[in-house]
């Protein structure tokens, strides 16, 4: 199938069956695309609506972003995981802001210089915010264009990677480049979907190798399995006698950084070393529940403790990474889902 047969094909399909009420598509600017696409980031479309649309309410522009605390900008994150892009927004907001004069620049290469874009973040960012001619290779496209080409091998391998790359480039136009790109990512959210896709609906159906096969469910290869590993920690609820809890700042780099948790240890047995580093005093301790959550590269089973404490000092109020935090006045601080959750 020709590149030109294949754009019309499917534009002519975006035209009668594509998504153009998302709200960062009204209106649509380089900014707007760009939190959309770093949002939709290993999540799915229905979760990242009210949380970018949260966001847009309180930072509507680049300056309101660049202006912003890396806590408040964690704090609208809080929920939709994988907070390094949360900081890398903040980074590229201050360089967009303050060394490209609040304009973003509009070549591929420029943006994938810039803190958590890639080149198909780029891409999108270009073709769709600046409607100039750029491939992408999202999730969505992969699956499509894997299917499509027949194209053997997990995509996280760098030659089938780098294949599909070829082809993404091969096939996207010149012209209509922000149509085109929104076409391909719906077709692969809303036809060429991971199991049971519907072929009858995809206007490249005739052409489509896998399709023509029977073979949908092969293509794009699936990732290598390896056992999950587990770590285990034990989550302190430091309690003070008016029931405030005691929160931590991790370090920026790491597992949930710059997000305030509460402290943690391996054993319990270290809890009393952990109070007087604090100058705390041990009232009570009571276990409270064990749980898991998920990381993409491991499990993480925690137990909670409350922990009723009394302050000896003002040494934790005192600490710029240390405080009480009042559940019932609560402060807008960048926090992990499961502590957020606890809290609540």
């Amino acid at each position: 199938m020709k590149p030109k047969q294949f754009q019309q094909a499917v534009l002519n399909w975006f035209e009668h069956q594509g998504r153009a009420n998302l709200p960062w598509q009204n209106p649509i600017t380089p900014y707007r695309v760009w939190i959309s696409e770093i949002m939709l980031q290993q999540t799915q479309v229905a979760t990242v609506i009210p949380y970018f649309e949260r966001f847009m309410q309180s930072f509507p522009c680049i300056e309101s972003l660049a202006n912003a605390s890396v806590d408040d900008v964690l704090h609208h994150w809080t929920g939709l995981g994988y907070y390094a892009r949360a900081r890398n927004l903040h980074k590229t907001a201050q360089i967009v802001a303050f060394e490209h004069q609040h304009q973003f620049p509009d070549t591929v290469e420029a943006l994938s210089a810039l803190p958590g874009i890639g080149r198909s973040t780029a891409g999108a960012i270009r073709s769709i915010g600046f409607k100039k001619p750029a491939a992408i290779l999202d999730g969505n496209v992969k699956r499509v264009l894997a299917r499509f080409s027949a194209t053997a091998g997990w995509p996280g391998k760098t030659a089938v990677h780098n294949q599909l790359w070829e082809i993404a480039e091969y096939y996207s136009p010149l012209e209509r480049t922000e149509q085109y790109t929104q076409a391909m990512m719906d077709l692969g959210a809303l036809v060429c979907t991971r199991s049971n896709p519907q072929c009858d609906q995809c206007p490249i159906e005739t052409n489509c190798k896998a399709a023509l096969r029977g073979e949908q469910s092969l293509f794009p290869g699936k990732k290598p399995k390896k056992a999950i590993p587990v770590r285990e920690s034990i989550f302190l609820m430091l309690r003070s006698p008016e029931g405030d809890i005691l929160l931590q700042q991790n370090p920026p780099a790491g597992l949930w950084g710059g997000l305030w948790v509460m402290p943690t240890i391996d054993q319990l047995s270290e809890l009393d070393a952990l109070a007087e580093s604090l100058q705390l005093e041990i009232k009570t301790t009571n276990f409270l529940t064990e749980k898991r959550h998920t990381f993409s590269h491991f499990h993480l089973d925690y137990q909670v403790f409350d922990v009723e404490v009394l302050a000896l000092n003002n040494k934790v109020t005192e600490n710029d990474d240390v405080v009480w935090y009042n559940r019932n006045n609560p402060l807008s601080l960048g926090m992990p889902a499961p502590i957020k959750a606890l809290l609540n």
